[in-house]
């Protein structure tokens, strides 16, 4: 019997810099919710002189551009992403930042290479509310899902 669902308690996000798929992720912790990938395909006119109504064929999916990550705002969450920006700023030939979206309960993990911002935004603020930071990657290549690999910190 399938199980009815999952929740989302013990999802990790985790980062590492590599030519190809890393063997480990540094977790990034307090991370509140992170944005999801979706995928489109686009259609490519196929179409020639005799058709009376268009054709089509599928072409490359696309993904979506910046993919949202809010996390808890505090001195060690803030170090946490500065040390990704530093990553991604020493990258040498090849390498990439790779992220992994990891599920406690699933087998496999989502795994994206992304670029992180420039610099750390400025949250909002108001009255009695938590101190988050959204912070917005570019997603360069959603690679898929594969093999688990449970972040460490």
């Amino acid at each position: 019997m399938a199980l009815a669902g999952l929740s989302t308690l013990g999802v990790k996000l985790g980062y590492a810099v590599g030519a190809t798929q890393p063997e480990s992720f540094t977790e990034l912790t307090r991370i509140n919710a992170i944005g999801g990938i979706s995928l489109s395909t686009e259609a490519i006119d196929a179409s020639a002189l005799v058709d009376e109504v268009t054709r089509r064929v599928a072409g490359r999916a696309d993904t979506d551009e910046t993919l949202p990550i809010t996390i808890n705002a505090t001195n060690d969450t803030i170090a946490e992403w500065e040390a990704v920006i530093t990553a991604f700023n020493g990258l040498t030939s090849g390498q990439e930042v790779w992220f992994e979206v990891y599920h406690p309960r699933l087998t496999k993990g989502f795994f994206f290479k992304a670029e992180p911002p420039k610099k750390l935004p400025m949250p909002e603020m108001g009255q009695n509310q938590l101190l988050t930071m959204e912070i917005n990657v570019v997603v360069t290549e959603y690679v898929g899902m594969a093999a688990a690999v449970a972040p460490t910190a």
